[in-house]
C-alpha cells in the first residue's frame, strides 16, 4: 500500500496542479521550514460566500513538502474558510498515506502552517496552527 501512495507524492511532486500564484488573491502567506530550506507560498481566491474558490502555492522543497502542498490545495477548492481552519495534522497525513518520521513530518506540515497563518491572518505562523 506505501508504494502506491509513494507514486501519488511523486506524481503531484512532478506534476502538481495546483502550483503557481494568484494575482489578484484575497489570502496570501509564506514560510520556510529552517531544518531543510523547503518554503511554500499560498495564494486563495474567495467567492462571494467565502469559500475557497481558487487555491495555488508556490515554492521549493522536497518531495514531500511540494506533495502535500499540492494536495492541500486540492482539497481546500470549494470549502468555506471556518472549515478550513478546522483541519488538522491528521488530515495532511492521510492525504499523503504513509509514516513520516519527526524531520519529514515538518516538511509534510509547512503548508498547513502556512494555509492555516493566512486564513487567520497572522503575522507569523506557528508549529501549534497544526496540531
Amino acid at each position: 500500500m506505501d508504494d502506491l501512495y509513494r507514486e501519488v507524492i511523486i506524481e503531484h511532486y512532478k506534476n502538481p496542479s495546483y502550483r503557481g500564484k494568484l494575482d489578484p488573491h484575497d489570502i496570501s502567506f509564506a514560510d520556510n521550514n529552517p531544518l531543510c530550506g523547503d518554503h511554500i507560498e499560498i495564494t486563495l481566491r474567495l467567492d462571494e460566500n467565502g469559500n475557497v474558490k481558487e487555491a495555488l502555492f508556490d515554492g521549493h522543497g522536497c518531495a514531500i513538502s511540494q506533495a502535500s502542498a499540492d494536495l492541500l490545495m486540492e482539497s481546500i477548492i470549494g470549502k468555506p474558510l471556518d472549515e478550513v481552519k478546522q483541519l488538522k495534522k491528521d488530515d495532511i497525513l492521510e492525504m499523503l498515506g504513509i509514516e513520516l518520521g519527526p524531520v519529514r513530518l515538518k516538511c509534510a506540515l509547512l503548508s498547513l502552517k502556512v494555509l492555516k497563518a493566512g486564513v487567520y491572518g497572522l503575522g507569523e505562523a506557528s508549529d501549534e496552527l497544526v496540531e
